[in-house]
């Protein structure tokens, strides 16, 4: 009977990893089809994309696509201004919802619940109905500038971080988290004489850690993805994004190969990343423990 037991549980692991093993090969084909079609020439790309040699490297390899890509458009500063503009979103936007999701959860202030809908409501908003009226704002706010006071907010970094600090998305998912811990903690804290910022500072964040993970990894692909914001605030190519450089690759004829480079050169920090979150992700659930 033993030898049995162990028997099904070898064959229910085989197919447990089987299924996962096709489930991962989902995703990783259409990035295998880009890393590989990136060292073909256009030619050739289009046509093995009719046969599996889409995803070998095999044919006409080269590096010509890469440096085609280079060439074309300035790759380095689209990948630098994405990243700057990203990361200084994504880590004032961690601050700013966790702060309001503390909020919303642990104080008690009049027309908290009322605040709470409105910022859920905006969920439902597409961008689309509120890209103009934004415009319209960012391009007549003032800003202290080095050079003194400067009137509009386009062709600039800050437009493209500011409006999108705080986000109804996020802080739903710190108010849902914060919920679901256990108030002994904080009335223990504030027993002991602690202060709301020492509860959040020492407290709450020490716990947070899936949540933050959480909502890092999916602002991070929004503000990464951005594309028609930037298209219409950003005409200089120095504030340009990775998404806007797109069309770059679009003008006269599409080259196909260099827009399989550059579109596996700027996939590398999204990658990169995505793990890096990834292992903070792990590493938070395995050292945060929580006794009731």
């Amino acid at each position: 009977m033993a030898a049995i037991r162990a028997d099904n549980h070898r064959l229910r692991l085989a197919v447990r990893y089987l299924v996962l093993i096709l489930i991962a090969a989902i995703f990783i084909f259409p990035l295998m089809f880009m890393v590989m079609s990136s060292f073909k020439p256009s030619d050739q790309l289009l046509s093995d994309t009719s046969s599996l040699r889409a995803f070998l490297p095999v044919g006409d390899l080269s590096l010509h696509n890469y440096m085609g890509a280079f060439e074309r458009a300035p790759v380095g500063l689209f990948v630098v201004n994405s990243i700057f503009v990203t990361s200084t979103t994504v880590l004032l936007s961690l601050l700013v919802c966790s702060l309001a999701g503390f909020s919303f959860v642990f104080l008690q202030w009049r027309g908290r619940d009322v605040m709470l809908s409105i910022v859920l409501a905006t969920l439902i908003v597409p961008f689309e109905t509120i890209a103009i009226p934004l415009l319209l704002e960012v391009s007549k706010l003032p800003w202290l500038g080095l050079s003194g006071l400067e009137w509009g907010w386009l062709d600039s970094y800050r437009v493209q971080i500011i409006p999108w600090i705080a986000d109804g998305l996020t802080i739903f998912l710190f108010v849902q988290y914060f919920k679901g811990l256990p108030e002994e903690l904080i009335e223990a804290a504030r027993v002991e004489g602690a202060s709301w910022l020492q509860i959040y500072l020492r407290v709450v964040l020490p716990l947070s850690g899936p949540v933050i993970a959480t909502a890092a990894i999916l602002k991070f692909l929004v503000m990464y993805n951005q594309y028609l914001w930037p298209l219409i605030v950003v005409q200089q190519e120095q504030y340009r994004p990775v998404m806007v450089g797109l069309q770059y690759f679009f003008q006269l004829s599409p080259a196909w190969g260099e827009i399989m480079a550059y579109l596996t050169l700027i996939t590398v920090p999204v990658l990169a990343f995505y793990l890096a979150l990834q292992r903070a992700f792990i590493a938070s659930i395995a050292t945060t423990g929580v006794k009731g």
